[in-house]
């Protein structure tokens, strides 16, 4: 039998034992009521009866009488009783329905009201049958008992008016009943309704499976309802964005990644979408649900690319630098053709002075790097960006006031950061109006910290640009898949305490500076 069913059988079993319980209670007070009032009635009948003079008179003479006979008779006719009897101080019946039973012993027990104590509310078997019937002493002037006065009323009164009673219980018992029963059907509706028709255990196994879905799976994942509410999250998706997703909480409270943010805003498909959270580089794709034209929010899963970008930076440094070389290769065999062409001709001063020249411009370069920069990878990483400028028709210079003397203990970062700004200042230069196209980088040794400033000769940044640069996707670049390098140079120094902005946006006489301060890069301790 389906759960629902049971509900409702259950619901419909408990209505009707409160119903016949109540009905059970009502009925018992309904009685005792009915009692109470008909021995009231009859005790106050009884008690007039006692208190006329005449039954007075004859109960102290023990004399029946005509006109106490009479006088009983008419009581009993105005009143509807089923008897009034009235016995002297020994119980015997002095007036009684039946003429027959005068001068006899009463049926029942009248030594209570004999003894002068008044019996309410008794119901007894007497020679009329059953009745509800009260009795009260008789008293003389002296307020000696001469005798007693019983009335009943015939069981069957109170019976009736009991049935008539329950029958009016009855009926609204089935109203009741009725709305009871309709109301459990209507919430068993509702509840299939809210289920969609599945069972608890059906329900149970759902569970289970949810939570090994969304706990077992290596992707992050974060479930968003119409009303841009987190609904469901799991741990992966709390690692991946370094913080608590706490379920119900508003993801635009969230502080998420201005790309994650749109991308539950505007609720449309994405796929492969690059976001920056934290010192991680993540890959988003999101999908709006729907169900019987329900509108169930947004799906998003979230899978870490940081190791693969970081691997991906370190092979851009080495492809720099074999490009370098591969440039200093043909023009180093260049120079030898020449050389040989000179000696072979037999111009050895030529040769000579040509040699000289070549050796001059050879050990040029390094030196303006060694002199300032002592550590080989940052030297290196120069090395690579001006060697890279001079093919793209730009100068980069190292400025005359740059000092490191202490290695870097975290080559990644300073790729990531020092990297970064080279490559926006070669672009700005190159896509700029003034020639030659230039840029001039400074390098800062301050305790364990590293300062960096980038100046280039482009056309600087424009000023709705200026708010809104170091988001993710913001590029002046044409072409498709830009605007993450310096959202990721500034996470990268901010992940260390540090941070990169834009020190001057640029203007008529020079392209835009930007600056970088990043703790704890430089290993003191490897100082020489």
């Amino acid at each position: 039998m389906r759960f629902s069913r049971q509900i409702l059988i259950l619901q419909t079993g408990v209505v009707v034992l409160v119903l016949v319980i109540g009905l059970a209670l009502v009925s018992v007070l309904l009685w005792g009521t009915l009692r109470d009032q008909y021995g009231q009635r009859a005790l106050a009948i009884a008690r007039a009866v006692s208190s006329d003079p005449v039954v007075v008179a004859n109960a102290a003479d023990r004399h029946p009488g005509d006109d106490l006979e009479q006088r009983v008779r008419a009581v009993t006719d105005q009143t509807g009783a089923l008897f009034v009897v009235i016995t002297d101080d020994h119980g015997i019946r002095l007036a009684h329905p039946d003429p027959a039973a005068i001068g006899k012993r009463v049926s029942t027990d009248a030594s209570a009201a004999l003894g002068g104590r008044e019996v309410v509310s008794s119901v007894q078997k007497g020679t009329l049958g059953l009745s509800v019937r009260s009795k009260t002493p008789i008293r003389a002037g002296s307020g000696q008992v001469v005798g007693e006065v019983s009335v009943g009323y015939e069981i069957g009164a109170p019976v009736e008016e009991l049935v008539r009673l329950i029958t009016i219980s009855l009926v609204f018992a089935a109203g009741a009943l009725a709305l009871g029963v309709g109301a459990s059907a209507l919430l068993t509706r509702r509840l299939n309704r809210l289920t969609h028709g599945l069972e608890p255990h059906e329900l149970t196994e759902l569970l289970y499976e949810r939570e090994a879905v969304l706990h077992g799976i290596g992707e992050g994942m974060l479930a968003v309802d119409a009303a841009g509410r987190v609904s469901a999250r799991n741990d992966e998706a709390e690692r991946l964005l370094g913080k608590p997703l706490p379920v119900g909480a508003r993801v635009s409270e969230l502080d998420l990644s201005p790309r994650l943010g749109k991308a539950v805003e505007e609720r449309q498909p994405v796929d492969n979408l690059l976001a920056v959270a934290g010192n991680r580089v993540l890959v988003v794709n999101s999908r709006a649900v729907r169900r019987d034209d329900r509108d169930l929010g947004t799906v998003l899963t979230l899978r870490d690319r940081t190791d693969l970008d970081a691997l991906t930076r370190e092979l851009d440094a080495v492809r720099s630098l074999s490009d370098g070389l591969r440039a200093q290769r043909h023009e180093f065999s260049n120079r030898l053709h020449t050389l040989s062409g000179l000696l072979q001709l037999g111009h050895h001063g030529e040769a000579v002075e040509y040699l000289q020249t070549l050796t001059e411009t050879a050990i040029a370069l390094p030196a303006a790097i060694g002199e300032s920069v002592a550590d080989p990878y940052l030297q290196a990483l120069l090395a690579a960006k001006i060697e890279q400028a001079g093919e793209k028709g730009v100068t980069l210079c190292l400025s005359d006031d740059s000092y490191v003397a202490s290695p870097v203990s975290d080559p990644i970062t300073v790729n990531t950061v020092v990297g970064n700004l080279l490559d926006n200042a070669l672009h700005a230069a190159r896509m700029g109006p003034r020639r030659p196209a230039s840029a001039e980088i400074a390098l800062l040794e301050e305790g364990t910290s590293l300062h960096v400033s980038v100046v280039d000769s482009g056309a600087g940044v424009s000023g709705e640009l200026c708010e809104t640069l170091f988001d993710e996707g913001v590029s002046t670049k044409l072409a498709p898949g830009h605007g993450l390098g310096l959202a990721l140079a500034r996470q990268a120094a901010r992940v260390r305490g540090g941070d990169v902005w834009l020190a001057d946006p640029g203007g008529a006489d020079r392209g835009a500076l930007f600056v970088a301060a990043v703790p704890g890069l430089l290993d003191q301790g490897g100082n020489s």
